[in-house]
Formats: structure tokens, sequence, C-alpha cells
């Protein structure tokens, strides 16, 4: 795990705090910045997002589904809990929180926009850091490849239609038109272009190829997320001095989503005798999001300085502590688990 991946939260945290900075000293950049769009999209985020996504979408071999058949219990947890659960214990949560728990401290319009990044977030799983987890419990790379690629296969037909039915349940009205899209642009273009990528390095089966390419990029994925995490936080800098309290209201209904749905998806493997190097990659996979993809469709459905956005930005900073709290837990009691 690099620099970078080690002290993920710290950098998030130093950028939000610069580009709350920025925001107050420079605010007339971010007016032009919010301008630049097309259809709904912004054009610099855009770009910010495909170089967050592409390097993660070469690590994507479709080849691996061929194996899809192997170990079907991990796969099973895997799929479940990522596409039938997750989704709406965050939905549940969100509105919980937000419509009742801190009705008296939220105004009805943010907890609906706060509920919808928290909905996204929760229908995104996790397609890139999930690697480095499955790296830091020892878990099988093979394995946890073939349940990234199935997972990216499904995203592309179910993020939609998920995202598009708990917001309409949460009373969000959300354009279908920008939602496809949002699709289209973040992950079925991406997921294309790392596949041709992939193809054109896999000459002659030389993984190695693909392992230099992908290292190579990998820093520009990490200086893409901080660059989008400068600018959106750029964007809320007048609200957040105003509210400061509401990075922490976020905070608690995604840190109990992040531990309930482990000890969900934990516990159902160890009752189903997987081994631990299955077990825990499939646990942390639900446990973990594709918050750029959560990040960038917000901003298409609900603009740069919306509470969606926030709340999709607040998950990057929540994340990267909890999964290296959850990767400590799995290590230590993987004894428990068959070999």
């Amino acid at each position: 795990m690099g620099v970078f991946e080690r002290y993920l939260s710290v950098w998030v945290a130093l950028c939000i705090a610069l580009g709350i900075g920025l925001g107050i000293v420079i605010p007339d950049l971010f007016n032009v910045i919010s301008t630049i769009e097309y259809a709904k999209v912004n054009l610099i985020i855009a770009v910010f997002i495909w170089v967050m996504i592409y390097p993660m979408m070469v690590n994507v071999d479709f080849a691996s589904l061929r194996n899809v058949g192997k170990k079907p219990k991990g796969l099973c947890v895997t799929l479940v809990v990522n596409w039938l659960i997750k989704p709406f214990t965050m939905a549940v949560l969100g509105v919980l929180f937000f419509e009742y728990i801190f009705a008296g401290l939220v105004d009805p319009q943010s907890a609906k926009e706060y509920i919808a990044g928290m909905i996204l977030l929760g229908v995104a799983p996790c397609t890139a850091m999930v690697f480095v987890w499955s790296q830091l419990v020892d878990g099988d790379a093979n394995y946890t490849l073939v349940q990234v690629s199935i997972n990216d296969i499904i995203m592309i037909v179910a993020f939609a239609p998920i995202a598009a039915f708990l917001l309409g349940v949460a009373n969000i009205v959300v354009p279908w038109e920008t939602l496809l899209l949002s699709v289209v642009l973040y992950v079925l273009i991406p997921l294309g272009a790392g596949y041709i990528t992939r193809k054109k390095l896999d000459v002659g089966g030389d993984q190695n190829q693909i392992s230099r390419f992908t290292a190579k990029v990998k820093p520009f994925s990490v200086i893409g997320l901080l660059a989008t995490i400068i600018l959106l936080f750029g964007f809320q800098a007048e609200t957040i001095l105003e509210k400061p309290l509401i990075i922490l209201l976020i905070s608690i209904p995604l840190l109990i989503q992040s531990y309930g749905i482990f000890f969900i998806a934990y516990g159902w493997a160890y009752l189903w005798r997987i081994p631990f190097t299955t077990a825990a990659p499939a646990a942390l996979i639900g446990t973990s999001n594709f918050f750029e993809l959560a990040v960038a469709v917000a901003i298409s459905l609900f603009g740069l300085n919306s509470g969606a956005a926030l709340a999709t930005v607040v998950g990057v900073l929540v994340e990267v502590p909890v999964m290296l709290s959850l990767v400590a837990l799995a290590n230590r009691t993987k004894s428990y688990f068959p070999k």
C-alpha cells in the first residue's frame, strides 16, 4: 500500500481545508468553473473523474469471468450484499436520520439532498480500492478480481434503476436522462477504455506490462480524486463554515452503514464456512464504495454545490479509516475461518 493510499484520509482532510480556504478567498474562480458544463455535466469535474476511474478499470479482467463458477459461496455473499441489501439499508438510514433524528438540525431540502448522496454511495459497490483491502488481508487476488469484474458488469445495468427507485421512494425527483448519461460517462466509457488498454498491453499474455502501466497511472487517479475534493469543498465553503456540524451529521449514518454491512457479510461468510481468503475480501467489497462514481453522479443530478455532492465526498473521508479498522479486525479473526 503506497503512501497515497496509506494516508488517503490525511490527504482528503487537507484538501477539504484547502478547498474551503480557496472557496472563501477566491469564490469567483469557483463560480467560473461551475459554468463550464454541457448537458448538466461539469466538464472540469468530468475530466478529474475520468482520471480517477480509468486506471481502476484497466485492472478489470473480463477473462476472469470464466472462473465465475468456482467458489460460488463467496461470490453469492458479495452480490447479495452489494445489490440486495446495501443500497436499501443506506436509504433507510438516510431517511431515518435526516427526516427524523436530525429533522430539527437540517432544513428539509438539504436533508433530501444528503439522503440522495448517501443513496448514491450505497448503490455504488467498490471497484478499485478493494484490491488494496484484499491484499492487506492476504485475500485470494484472482477471486477478488472475479468479484470486481462481475460487479462492474452488473453496475452497467443495475446502478441506474436501483438509484432511481430508491431516490423516488425518498421523494427525490430524478431525471432519468441525466442518470443514464452519468452511467455511460462514468462506468461504460471508462470500462470500455480500460478493456481496450488491457487488450493492447496484454500482448503475449505478459501481465507485467499491465502491472507496470497501472503503477504509472495510479498516482493520477489519486490526484484526480484530491482535485475533485478541492473543487467540491470550494463550492461548498460558505455553507460548511455556516454549518460545520453537517459533516458530523452525515458521517454518523455512513459509519453505521459501513460497520453494519461488514458484519452482515462477514458473519454470513463465517456461518457458511467460507475460507478466510475469500470471506474477508467478500465482506470488504460489500462495505467499501465506488465513491468516484457516486460523486460524479451526484454532481450531474444535483449540482456542484449540492448537499448530495457534499454527502458523497464525506463518504470518502469516512471510508478509508473505517476500512483500515475492518482490515485489522479481519486479520485478528482469521483463525475462526477455514483455511
